[in-house]
Formats: structure tokens, sequence, C-alpha cells
């Protein structure tokens, strides 16, 4: 394809120079990486501008550039566009043929329960006999093969050439884990959407965002300014009416206390999941048998009922598809310790969703409720005093540690945490190194306690630094407890 067979159609087009006869042979927004024929994208961003790293994509293999200024001493044909961001998306879209065009694709939001609920629609569409692919925080699957990713929606470059592989593997439906970031940052821009999803907002990414409105509005673009074509919504969620207002997209509400189309009622929760009754209003209703606990995962499994519904797929096989999960990786996932206490990774690492997972397992928990928590560094510095305040108060005993702690000194992170802990009565230990703390957790343990490990839950590494270092709590488990 040449550059100009490439752009003929891109509507932020403003001008061009240099020879846009030029072959493209690939798509480039890493000037470090050696790519043979690529156009390279000149990001506009925060940190960094790509315009500065034009010359070292261009000796890298890049033949031509993108972008929103003239680089009259880059040796490159110049493709000159009003928005990079927007380009790369629709440019990404049709070098590759355009993916996503004979699939289905599901888009879900909000702060929590994204990579549940896209997990549990996933299943209820195989159990229907789709071919389904996954976009998501956990990685990028086709049917049960993986693909890695490290951001939970990801570049138009990235998604585009996933969307491309699940369209010549035959997939059917994608369900994908939407971002605000991913929606602030336009990288959905020229897809459509046969569902939008939307499950809850709290406090989270206030460092990107600012305020928790800039953080809505974010959210809101996946109903407003994407290509949606039908809506499902969680009615319980005060923050829905706000999202939606003006959205005239057909619609189906889920929820457990408002008079919603889709809801549960006779809800159990145990230590092996949650049984309840989803019943759609006025038509039927099926008992359900989740594997996975906790009240925050009849929402999910709701949410992803409705989409189904609007998918066209029957209640029962709905219910098949739900009842087929049995984890989803790092969301409340029991480990294997043989143990006479229990632990469970979960990757809660916002206040809302760190209440969420101690008040869920204070409903089984024999013994003490032992949470081991941190925040992350370069994030949200104000949800850190909550975070500890919410341990000090729904933990019996609090173990301090770190997360992520990135380029931040782990000690200063942590004394923020300690801030909040310290106005509660909650006993706590600061333990900065991560395994240490586990393993101190794992000792003092007993019969009948539970202890969460919160905040890394699939995450395979442990950020210091800037450095990414190999840290799975599932083997860091294991290690600990001689288990092969």
């Amino acid at each position: 394809m040449t550059l100009k067979q490439l752009i003929q159609d891109l509507p932020e087009l403003v001008d061009t120079r240099g020879d846009m006869g030029v072959p493209i042979e690939a798509l480039q927004t890493d000037s470090r990486k050696a790519c043979h024929s690529g156009l390279f994208f000149c990001i506009p961003g925060g940190k960094f501008d790509g315009h500065a790293f034009a010359g070292q994509a261009v000796a890298n293999g890049c033949v031509a550039l993108v972008a929103e200024r003239p680089l009259p001493d880059v040796a490159a044909s110049q493709v000159l566009v009003s928005d990079v961001r927007v380009a790369m998306a629709r440019l990404a879209a049709a070098f590759y043929g355009y993916p996503a065009k004979g699939m289905k694709l599901v888009g879900v939001t909000g702060t929590k329960g994204k990579t549940t609920t896209t997990y549990l629609i996933k299943a209820i569409c195989e159990r229907a006999g789709f071919l389904c692919g996954l976009v998501g925080t956990t990685g990028n699957m086709i049917g049960e093969r993986t693909l890695e990713s490290d951001l939970t929606t990801p570049d138009p470059v990235d998604l585009q050439r996933t969307l491309r592989e699940m369209a010549d593997a035959g997939v059917q439906v994608v369900s994908m884990e939407i971002s605000a970031h991913a929606l602030a940052l336009r990288k959905l821009i020229g897809l459509q959407f046969e569902v939008a999803a939307y499950t809850n907002l709290s406090q989270d990414h206030l460092d990107f965002f600012g305020t928790m409105d800039a953080y809505l509005q974010a959210k809101r673009l996946l109903f407003t300014t994407c290509d949606s074509r039908n809506a499902a919504y969680n009615a319980d969620e005060e923050t829905s009416k706000t999202v939606l207002a003006g959205v005239s997209l057909p619609a189906i509400t889920f929820g457990i206390r408002e008079n919603c189309d889709l809801y549960a009622r006779d809800i159990e929760i145990s230590e092996d999941g949650v049984s309840f009754a989803l019943h759609l209003r006025n038509v039927d209703s099926v008992p359900i048998r989740l594997r996975l606990t906790g009240t925050f995962n009849v929402y999910n499994a709701m949410a992803a009922a409705a989409v189904a519904l609007i998918l066209g797929i029957d209640l029962r096989v709905i219910k098949q598809g739900l009842e087929s999960v049995v984890t989803v990786p790092g969301r409340v996932e029991m480990l294997d310790t043989r143990t006479p206490y229990r632990m469970i990774l979960d990757y809660s690492h916002s206040p809302d969703a760190l209440e969420n997972i101690l008040r869920t397992v204070r409903e089984f928990t024999r013994g003490r409720l032992i949470a081991l928590f941190g925040c992350g560094g370069d994030r949200d510095q104000g949800k850190r005093a909550l975070m500890g305040r919410i341990g000090g108060e729904l933990a019996d005993f609090s173990i301090l540690t770190s997360d992520n702690p990135r380029r931040e000194d782990p000690f200063a992170i942590l004394a923020s945490v300690e801030e909040g802990i310290r106005q509660t009565e909650g006993e706590y230990v600061v333990i900065e190194n991560r395994r240490d703390a586990i393993r101190y957790a794992m000792d003092i343990a007993r019969e009948g306690d539970v202890v969460v490990l919160a905040g890394k839950g699939h995450e395979t590494y442990q950020e210091i630094n800037g450095v990414k270092f190999p840290f799975d709590e599932k083997v860091v488990v294991r290690e600990l407890l001689h288990i092969q």
C-alpha cells in the first residue's frame, strides 16, 4: 500500500510534503524500534513529544511521518494532520483493512468490573456457539489463545493489528475493556460497538484526569462520541444518569435495588461463589450459581447477561455461560495453598475496590481478615490515605507494603497510606518489601484466617525505579510454601 492510498480518505489531512507514492509496510509509534518502510506517528504527549523523535524513527527505517507540524530537518515524506491521535486511529484501521467491520464489538467501561465482565461475556458467547475474542487488562485472547498486552485498551496500531488477527481467525464477537484513558486519547475512533456497557464509577486515575467530573466525562464518550448501537447500564449506580444523559440508544438496565429490566434476587454469598435468581422483567427467570464470589460479581454477571440479551442470546444459554467461569485471573482468585488459612489474590488497587473485596471476604471469614496492600507510584496520590483508612476499618490486621512504586520513593508512598490507617483503630505493620510482607502474612495466619493480597492481581511484575522486575504473587506464594 502506498502512502497516497493510505491517506486518501483521511478527514484530518491538512497538507503533504514529499513523495506520497512511497510504499508503507508497517506502522510505528516507538522511534527506537527498527521498522522497514514504516510510517511513524509523531504523537504529542504530556511528557514527550513524538515530533522530537522523528529523526530517530527515520534512522530506524521509517520512510514517512504523520505530524501536526512540518519537520523540515527530517528527510522523509510527511503527512500533516490536525490531530495525530485521531489520524492514527483512522490510518491503523485502513492499513489493516478495517478488520472490525466483520465482527460485533462489545465495549465495557467503568472503574471496576471491566475485566470480569468481559470474561463473562466471552464465556456466554462461546456457549452460544460464537468464536469470541477478548481485549483487556489481562491480555488479549482469540478463543483460548492468549496474546500479551500491557494496556487495558491497546494503542490503535496494536488494537487494529489484534482485530485483524481476530478477523482472520474467524472471530465473530469481541469483548473489550474500554478504559477512560483510551476514550480521552481517542484510541477508538472509527470503531462501531454493537453494545456499550457501563458498570460504575469510583475514584481512580485522578493523576491523569484531575477531577472526578473529568474522569466521568471521559467514560461518557463511549456513549456520546463513539459509534455505539445499544447500551447496557447499571441502574443502581448513581452516575449512570449523568453518563447516559441525552443518550437515546436502545438500552437494557440491570441492578439489584432499582426497578430494572434485568435484576437479581435471593443473593447468597459464600467463599465458593454466589447464588442468585436472575430475572428478566415480565419474561423469565433462571437460578444462577456463580463460582465467583461477592455482590460485585452479581453486578458483573448481570452486565454480561444484559449484553448477551442485546446480542440475542437466550437466558438459559446465558446461565450456562455464567456458571462455566471458574475464575478470572487476579480477581478474587482463591489460591491453592493447602494451608489451614485461605489466601485470595485480587487486583483491587482503588479505595472502592479494596472496600468491596474486604467486605465480601468478611462475610465468610471464620477467623481474622488480614489485608496486604499498598498503592502504586506516579499515580493518583489522593487515594492513598483513603485506602489506608479502609484497610484499618475493615481488616482485623493490615500489612502495608509496596505495590508498583515506579519512580517514586516507596517509603513516601507508604507514609501516605499510613496517614489514613492511623485515623482508625486498626492494627497494622509496614513491610516495604512485598515478598517479605507476604511471608509475614503467612507466618501470622492461623486456621480460619483469610489473607487478601490486594493490588497486584494478574500482574507478573513489580515496577521499581522505572524497571519491571519479575514478580508473580501466585509463584511467590508457591515458593514460600515450597509447593511444586
